[in-house]
């Protein structure tokens, strides 16, 4: 899965131009939202997308893959400890969100070494 960022300066009228540019390509979203003028989604195929709202004259778009992490929601203090072993491990996050499962969605600089730590972290 992959996060594509994309400036969206104007509210609702970019959210509903990159919306509808994604649905006419066949890109569904499975996470994501829109901060300070900046869309985040979670998708499954960063190149259709990308090209689908660079066709549009809607960019640029980043892409990175991402890393999606279970965390026990009903647990206090569950993200601290998350990011606790990101930071113990040196990983860089540059964003978090959540998916429609439920799941956390990590922009990491290095999605490798992320996935392998919050392994190696899981109680045996």
């Amino acid at each position: 899965m992959f996060d594509i960022e994309i400036s969206a300066p104007d509210g609702a009228d970019s959210l509903a131009r990159i919306g509808g540019t994604l649905g006419k390509a066949g890109v569904g979203l499975e996470g994501g939202g829109m901060w300070s003028g900046v869309a985040h989604y979670l998708v499954a195929d960063a190149v259709v997308a990308a090209r689908a709202l660079e066709a549009a004259g809607i960019g640029p778009v980043v892409a990175r893959e991402v890393v999606l992490a279970e965390l026990d929601a009903d647990v206090p203090g569950a993200l601290g400890r998350m990011m606790n072993t990101l930071t113990d491990a040196g990983i860089v996050l540059l964003g978090q969100y959540s998916d429609h499962d439920n799941r956390k969605v990590l922009i990491v600089e290095d999605a490798e070494a992320a996935r392998t730590a919050l392994r190696e972290a899981r109680p045996a």
